[in-house]
Order: C-alpha cells, then structure tokens, then sequence
C-alpha cells in the first residue's frame, strides 16, 4: 500500500494507483532519450520486474522536485521513488505558481514532429505571411470546431492545416462531398462558417477520410478539435484567439 505521507509531499491533485489506471498521453515521445545512470538503470530494472503492466519504459529521469525519479513509457509520464518503493500517477503542481510541472513535461517529452507530419492530407490556408503554422484535426458536425473557425478569423499571419476527421455521425459523408468539391477549402470555410453544404460528390470521386482517421489513432486523437502548434505540441479542445495567439508564439498554454 501506498503510504499518505508521498501523497501529500507531492502536490494538489496528484494520484496514488496502479500502473494499469494510468491515462494514455496523446502521442508517442518525440524527445532525446538522456543517458542511463546507474540509478536509473536499476529503477528501469526494479520496476519492469515489479510492474510489469507498465509495460514498456523508455526513460527513467532524475525529476526536479521532491527527489523522485521521472518514468517515460510510450504513452505516459509516471514517477517513482529512489528504490522503486511506490508509483505515483497524476499530476504534480507547484504550489507557489499553480504551474502543472507534470503537463508541462509531458508536452516536451511526447512532442509531436510538426515536420513530419502528413500535411498534403489537410486543407491548408495561408493567412498574411503565413510564417506561423498550426494543423487541426476538425469534425463538420462539431459545435466547438466552428467556434473554433471564428476564433481563427480573429488570426492573422498563419498557415492552418486542416485535417478533415469526421467522427460524428453523419460527418463522413459532409467530409467526403467538401474533398471531392471544385474547391475544398471554399467549400469547407462555406459549411463551417455559412451553414452552406457542399453538392453531393460525384460517383467518380473516390477521395477518402481514412488516411487522416488513420493518422489520428496513431497520435491518439480521440476528439474534435484538436490543435497541434509549430512547436509540437498537442492541445485536445477549443482555444479562444488569445489563447490562439499564444500558442503559436510558443508561450505555454496552462
């Protein structure tokens, strides 16, 4: 059993649980693996042996707080004790600031490579000059992804990449007429913002929604909007244009 007195070292809302309980990251660690110490690398070896539904550990890290140790499978940031005594799941806060230390690790240690991301799939809008870049996975039938658009019409000097993922009801059809249009993103920008929708696509057409779904699982999208800024991180849900303007100028976001 997990004693009290490691939960209340850590900070406001951090979790005591299994490994098994975790919740998965959206995407897989894109960071520098640091060289193993001798420390680590007996953590690494002490908690696969006792936690083997961790499943794979990619990292053990000296943490910054608290003297405990960071731990980086494919899909979550965990941490443990010098002796691999106990499993702390959750998020640690510091208290002075209410800075959530752990998101802000995750977002560097499973940062998405905005470059290689297949950005020929998404409708893609130069605004001014287009030196800021965003891509976001969007749903026809999704409220907060047209909020979404007006708030993006307040922005100015950014190419947006729109990855069309209809996962609502009915979406795919609406996704699949705006891609076989004379002009996808007039068509697109006409719907989201104007109610208008796209003619029914021709039998000819045979453009498809699933390399982009595709692409979604990989990341561990699981909901409509979902933002991925230059510097690669991924924010699931709806920003406000100030919220916008911070996160492609690469200041963090909470």
């Amino acid at each position: 059993m997990i004693k009290p007195l490691l939960l209340l070292l850590t900070a406001l809302s951090c979790n005591l649980a299994s490994a098994e309980e975790a919740q998965p990251a959206p995407a897989k660690p894109a960071a520098a693996k640091p060289a193993a110490t001798a420390d680590t690398a007996a953590i690494k070896k002490s908690l696969e042996t006792k936690y083997p539904q961790l499943g794979r550990i990619d990292q053990v890290n000296k943490a910054p707080f608290l003297g405990l140790y960071e731990v980086v499978t494919p899909d979550q940031l965990v941490y443990t004790d010098a002796k691999a005594q106990y499993l702390i799941i959750g998020n640690v806060f510091d208290l002075k600031t209410m800075r959530n230390l752990s998101e802000e690790r995750s977002r560097k240690l499973f940062a998405i490579d905005f470059n290689s991301l297949p950005l020929d799939l998404a409708l893609k809008k130069v605004k001014g000059n287009g030196k800021r870049k965003m891509a976001f996975f969007t749903d026809p039938n999704c409220s907060f992804c047209k909020r979404l658009e007006g708030e993006l019409a307040k922005i100015d000097n950014v190419t947006l990449y729109m990855l069309l993922y209809p996962v609502f009801p009915g979406s795919d059809v609406k996704v699949h007429n705006v891609s076989c249009s004379k002009d996808p993103l007039k068509a697109w920008e006409d719907m989201m913002q104007n109610g208008v929708q796209p003619p029914a696509a021709p039998a000819t057409c045979t453009a498809s929604a699933d390399k982009v779904l595709a692409l979604g699982e990989k990341l561990k999208v699981s909901g409509t909007p979902t933002l991925i800024f230059a510097d690669g991180t991924l924010i699931p849900g709806f920003l406000t244009a100030p919220e916008l303007e911070k996160g492609l100028n690469g200041i963090p976001l909470r």
